[in-house]
């Protein structure tokens, strides 16, 4: 293992609480990720649709190419940029994502008589256009968010899988080994203490007792 770990009852509780809390969490972090890969396919064919649209309205536009050479005077193209784009939030497994709301552009104040009848409708189409790329970078920005967290937890599954509990279960398997050694060895340390005692206490029984002797040896004089 990566790290020293301490052979002993502590430490052997406290890989347990380790391996109980990458248990608990990494359901969790699959199910967050489930839900991200999900929306993120969402996102992707909300994306395809809105770079769809934008792409046919750039080919219907075209027919004003050429008359756009000649704008009357008129500054249409600074007319169909957003002055703002207002968006809204909301969450996505713990992920705060914009949401396209509306695109507001600047007054257009011209005259409608002293101006050729197309300006109206090309810039109409132009501010289209521009309403367009507005959701698409809204879209962007939150499938560029969504992909960021997806990222950040598929790390963490895999750190939790492949690192943590693994880790884990080593150092309690390692422990467990340890201490059991140490349990075998004291008992058998104690076995043979045990052994020893009754060995000498049988000693004691079997040695003859001196007053005894000392008699015998009178008697017989």
């Amino acid at each position: 293992m990566a790290t020293k770990i301490k052979l002993t009852r502590p430490e052997l509780k406290r890989q347990r609480d380790r391996l109980t809390r990458y248990q608990r969490f990494l359901p969790m972090l699959k199910l967050k990720q489930q839900q991200l890969q999900m929306t993120l396919r969402e996102a992707a064919r909300h994306r395809a649709e809105v770079q769809s649209e934008l792409d046919a309205a750039k080919r219907a536009f075209r027919k004003y190419e050429a008359v756009l050479a000649d704008p009357a005077g008129l500054p249409l193209r600074q007319w169909a940029e957003p002055a703002e784009v207002r968006t809204s939030r909301f969450n996505v497994a713990g992920v705060s994502l914009p949401a396209f709301e509306e695109a507001v552009f600047p007054p257009a104040e011209y005259s409608l008589f002293g101006t050729p009848a197309w300006v109206d409708r090309a810039l109409e189409d132009l501010r289209g256009l521009s309403r367009f790329q507005a959701r698409l970078n809204v879209l962007d920005e939150a499938y560029r968010l969504l992909s960021r967290e997806l990222n950040r937890i598929v790390q963490r599954v895999n750190l939790f899988e492949k690192v943590k509990i693994p880790e884990s279960r080593n150092a309690i398997r390692v422990i467990r080994i340890k201490l059991g050694d140490e349990m075998t060895a004291g008992v058998g340390r104690a076995k043979i203490a045990k052994s020893k005692l009754a060995q000498s206490a049988t000693s004691d029984d079997n040695e003859p007792d001196d007053d005894t002797e000392s008699g015998v040896e009178t008697e017989t004089a």
